[in-house]
């Protein structure tokens, strides 16, 4: 096997795929990192993300100018689902926020299968050939997927150090009780961060499926590799979420010379295990569980 057939057949695709997670994985981090509870739910709300954008392709729509409006459309949902059902519960303890949320992603999954169906879906049919830059394939839409998740990483970053609302956000995952006394709006930064969330659990499934397709239970399918890239690169840091699902995305790529293609979702099973063994705040020196 030559390097150019290593970063082709698996490098490239682990990055693609650890991008992915990666976007998942940011909201998951703040979620835990601002609101203290692990969001069951993820998944599937990015799976409900993703066949909205669907719906607006079938109106005749470019899936990637869909992708700003799916994103749009999760968030307001996100907002609702926490005046819903988590809001009311912020009294009791977390675990039972907890086992909410999967409750919540048993309805948003019902709801996406009675709409769409449970058959598989596609964005887009037909073979895509892809192209070469300096030996290194690249179909347009990895492309267009690692410069997505650039920007909203990159944006997201500068948003929560320069921009008022990001410092809020901040100060309330650093001390809730000190920003509060402080003078920070914790409903608003609460419904900032659900917003931010259902837009990112959106793009997450956006990119999952046009990589690959879309069906009901995929948000089932991304929600521990998703776990796994927050916890590996350290809960509640951004940049830690990206490391982590670049570090689940690659090793589950690299996985098939040992374990049969089948198998490659243990892959993050099996990092989770470790990282919490080993280093439980992770790469980046994240909260503690």
């Amino acid at each position: 096997m030559t390097l150019l057939d290593f970063l082709n057949f698996y490098l490239v695709p682990g990055i693609v795929l650890g991008a992915i997670y990666a976007i998942g994985a940011i909201g998951i981090t703040l979620v835990f990192g601002i609101l203290r509870f692990a969001h069951f739910a993820h998944g599937d709300m990015a799976t409900l993300g993703a066949f909205i954008a669907l719906a607006l392709v079938a109106g005749g729509m470019d899936p990637w100018t869909a992708l700003p409006l799916a994103m749009a459309a999760t968030a307001v949902v996100a907002i609702g689902v926490d005046k819903a059902f988590y809001d009311y519960l912020k009294a009791r303890p977390k675990i039972v926020t907890v086992m909410a949320s999967l409750g919540v992603a048993l309805m948003l999954r019902s709801v996406v299968q009675v709409m769409w169906g449970v058959d598989p879906k596609t964005y887009a049919t037909g073979i895509v050939r892809p192209d070469s830059y300096f030996g290194i394939l690249l179909r347009p839409r990895e492309l267009y997927t690692l410069a997505s998740v650039v920007l909203i990483v990159v944006g997201l970053a500068l948003f929560l150090r320069h921009s008022k609302w990001g410092k809020a956000m901040r100060a309330m995952s650093d001390n809730p009780d000190l920003a509060r006394l402080s003078g920070v709006d914790n409903r608003k930064v609460t419904m900032l961060t659900w917003a931010i969330v259902g837009a990112l659990c959106a793009a997450s499934g956006f990119m999952l499926g046009i990589n690959t397709e879309l069906h009901s239970m995929m948000g089932w399918q991304l929600l521990l590799p998703m776990f796994a890239a927050a916890i590996v690169g350290g809960v509640g840091r951004v940049e830690g979420a990206v490391l982590g699902g670049l570090v689940v995305g690659i090793a589950e790529e690299l996985s098939i010379f040992i374990l049969p293609a089948q198998y490659k979702a243990a892959t993050a099973f099996a990092l989770l295990l470790l990282i919490l063994l080993v280093r439980p705040r992770g790469l980046l020196n994240g909260k503690v569980l």
